[in-house]
């Protein structure tokens, strides 16, 4: 595929994701409305700033530079075609989770990464897949294996967090009211 075709390509194939992902969205966020507003429960777990940074430099901070280098500075395109599609649903991604948390204080903002990770994942690996990359950018597929570890790894720490986020009893507590007998005086 020539650099014209596969760009028009990805930009269609995220063009159909996003309008899809967002109509989901939406109507998840419809069915919900009669949920009460959601709030982030606090505080959040020691290691989780541990994590968030990592994937911010690996997932973000990391790509950003190779854009900038390899796909600006040196004038690979398979670099900008790839990374760059990557980027643009990252930035998409983000908006959606700022929007149904703290726009709509909605549920739906836990669906959000649910939504978007798997298809992060298919993007990364369609870049192996699209592109031959020479003896030259033979990186790049380490790199696109790396983003592929890191975003799945990151899907598996936010379904460990459900109950967590959706502040579901875990592990045998029970209330006070169910485990103790009334007393009448």
């Amino acid at each position: 595929m020539s650099f014209a075709s596969t760009t028009l390509y990805l930009l269609w194939e995220n063009l159909l994701f996003f309008t899809g992902a967002t109509l989901f969205l939406a109507v998840v966020g419809l069915g919900w409305k009669s949920t009460k507003p959601f709030e982030l429960p606090t505080p959040l777990p020691s290691w989780f700033k541990i994590w968030f940074l990592t994937v911010q430099l690996l997932g973000g901070v990391l790509p950003i530079l190779v854009i900038f280098l390899w796909g600006i500075w040196w004038h690979y395109q398979q670099v900008l075609i790839v990374l760059g599609a990557y980027l643009i649903m990252l930035v998409l991604q983000i908006i959606a989770e700022i929007v149904t948390l703290r726009v709509f204080h909605s549920v739906v903002w836990v669906m959000v990464p649910y939504v978007y990770l798997p298809y992060r994942v298919w993007q990364l690996y369609e870049g192996l897949r699209l592109f031959d990359f020479n003896g030259e950018l033979i990186w790049m597929r380490y790199l696109l294996i790396l983003e592929i570890v890191v975003w799945i790894a990151n899907y598996c720490l936010d379904l460990s967090q459900l109950p967590f986020l959706l502040r579901w009893e875990v592990g045998g507590e029970t209330k006070k009211s169910e485990s103790e007998p009334s007393s009448t005086t």
